[in-house]
């Protein structure tokens, strides 16, 4: 199964904030041991809202707003997603993450919906057509280089 791992964000990322070297080394290494096992498909920092924008499309209608965003605990710092067997994989890997000293470090770990979670919703063919699309976007994925 694939779970997005959102990151979210605290006062401190806000206000752009970086990490210490020492978190920034320490996530690197977790970063390679789920590279490594196999886990880690994806994952990215993201910076402050104050460098976002929000677009809300209702009745057709797209209406943009600039950061930045006041709620901190409906914000995102950064995400990663995973290929685990099972939501306690995936819990496993998050209790390993590496924090800064007493500052929280809160995850939220949501399970991707898959084609096959339509099946009795969707045809066959609409549900043949999303993998197509998925097996797509991996293709076109850029490749890692050293």
């Amino acid at each position: 199964m694939r779970v997005m791992v959102i990151v979210k964000a605290s006062a401190e990322s806000e206000a752009g904030a970086m990490p210490s070297p020492e978190l920034l080394a320490a996530m690197g290494k977790y970063n390679d041991e789920l590279i490594t096992a196999g886990v880690m498909l994806d994952g990215a920092g993201l910076q402050s809202s104050a460098k976002a924008a929000r677009v809300c499309i209702q009745s057709g209608r797209a209406t943009v707003t600039d950061g930045p965003f006041t709620e901190t605990k409906e914000l995102i710092a950064g995400y990663w997603v995973w290929q685990v067997a099972s939501l306690e994989d995936a819990v496993a890997w998050a209790r390993k993450a590496p924090s800064d000293g007493d500052q929280p470090f809160n995850l939220e770990l949501r399970p991707f919906f898959e084609p096959e979670d339509f099946a009795g919703l969707a045809t066959p063919e609409e549900i043949a057509k999303e993998q197509d699309w998925r097996d797509k976007q991996a293709a076109n994925a850029p490749k890692a280089t050293a």
